[in-house]
């Protein structure tokens, strides 16, 4: 049984937003200002509403403030004296710029990046390697323009398409940008700031020949797969040595042309590697232009790609984001944010407990101890030592009584 020695002087809420420095909000607050012609649903009241809403699954303003209203003096410890009513919350989401809670998460990401990266042998390499890819979020109403056929009832369903970079020592995204789901993924390569030698990791949806060619000659690398319909020229194939595995079937040379900004056609000298999974039965093509790795190490930086689709799994399982507080794209953004937020923290939590806890694990324990005077950690580490040593324990064996 637990004993009392993990009780906190803070709710664990409060332990989770303590995370978030008061000096450092309070600037961003006048650098965006916030809190310009707001008499009472102040920014940081706004955010705790946010993300107890995301923490605690709600799936509708009422739920929201209702819920937190409920605590009564626990408030003080978010710091809030004052619960706004459904209608002024329903204000903010629509008139509070979601940049402020974009720049929020990248001050978040930026003080506490250090704590979120893993020890690994080719740390060195990782840290110049950039994974990217989207995400398509549905909406229940014609609010972003989606993909696809209209319905035959003629009701069409909006869209947000989340793009995302994440560096491949690190467990949480570096750079965000919303689009309408219709918009084609290679316009957020635009987006980036590469710097030489950091390699792009992304999958053949974001196919951009004229940006390849502006990263080529910039020295920044990059590694995708080509689409089955790309049409080059082979020049020279390389002998694949005999330490590869045998699932590498090629590796060569080939030109592309492409069309310039002014139209004209120019030839962009790129690297082909085949592989074929025997698990999968499917055959691989990487494009890149990175010449001096072997065609193992392309597969392998290739394959790092699938860290990201497990950040995308973590957030869709763990903040489900399916209800939306509010039918306009700012308040759809707002929340999309402080998912993010709410992410970063439970990932910051998760860094600093001993011994092995799934981040599922950890929401869930939190959500159901939400206001309750613990210290998470502790809480969470002696758990799993009481969980284990109970058993682990021998069982004790009970006769029946129709024993001989």
């Amino acid at each position: 049984m637990l004993k009392g020695t993990t009780f906190s002087g803070q709710p664990v809420f409060a332990q989770l937003t303590g995370m978030i420095d008061r000096s450092v909000f309070s600037g961003l607050v006048k650098e965006h200002q916030a809190d310009h012609y707001c008499k009472r649903c102040k920014s940081w009241e706004h955010l705790m509403c946010i993300l107890y809403c995301i923490m605690n699954n709600c799936t509708s303003l009422r739920e929201v403030t209702h819920g937190i209203a409920a605590y009564g003096d626990k408030l003080n410890h978010l710091g809030i004296t004052y619960t706004p009513p459904r209608s002024t919350l329903s204000d903010a989401n629509a008139t509070r710029s979601e940049a402020f809670f974009g720049a929020l998460y990248n001050k978040l990401y930026k003080r506490y990046r250090e704590l979120l990266s893993d020890s690994h042998p080719n740390k060195e390499l990782l840290k110049r390697v950039f994974l990217i890819d989207s995400t398509t979020i549905s909406l229940f109403k014609a609010i972003m323009k989606c993909v696809g056929r209209k319905p035959a009832d003629g009701k069409s369903k909006g869209g947000i398409k989340v793009h995302t970079m994440l560096n491949a020592y690190e467990q949480v995204p570096q750079l965000v940008h919303f689009t309408d789901a219709a918009t084609h993924d290679h316009t957020f390569l635009a987006e980036l700031d590469l710097k030489p030698h950091q390699i792009a990791v992304f999958d053949r949806a974001y196919v951009d020949y004229r940006q390849y060619a502006k990263w080529t000659a910039g020295q920044v690398h990059f590694v995708t797969r080509l689409k089955d319909n790309a049409v080059y020229d082979g020049l020279e194939e390389a002998e694949i040595p005999d330490h590869i595995p045998d699932g590498y079937l090629k590796d060569e040379k080939i030109q592309i042309s492409y069309k310039d900004e002014a139209k004209k056609e120019q030839l962009l000298l790129l690297r082909r590697v085949v592989y074929y999974d025997d698990e999968k039965k499917r055959v691989f093509q990487f494009l890149t232009n990175i010449f001096d790795m072997t065609a193992e190490q392309i597969g392998l930086l290739y394959k790092m790609r699938w860290q990201i689709e497990l950040l995308f799994k973590q957030l869709k399982q763990n903040f489900p984001l399916k209800y939306f507080l509010g039918d306009n794209e700012n308040a759809i953004k707002i929340q999309i944010w402080c998912t993010l937020i709410a992410n970063l923290l439970f990932t910051i939590i998760k860094k600093g407990i001993k011994g092995k806890v799934s981040f599922s694990n950890l929401v869930s324990f939190a959500r159901q101890h939400l206001f309750s005077y613990h210290k998470l950690t502790e809480l969470i580490e002696r758990s799993e030592r009481e969980w284990r040593r109970k058993h682990q324990q021998k069982p004790v064996i009970q006769h029946s009584i129709f024993d001989g």
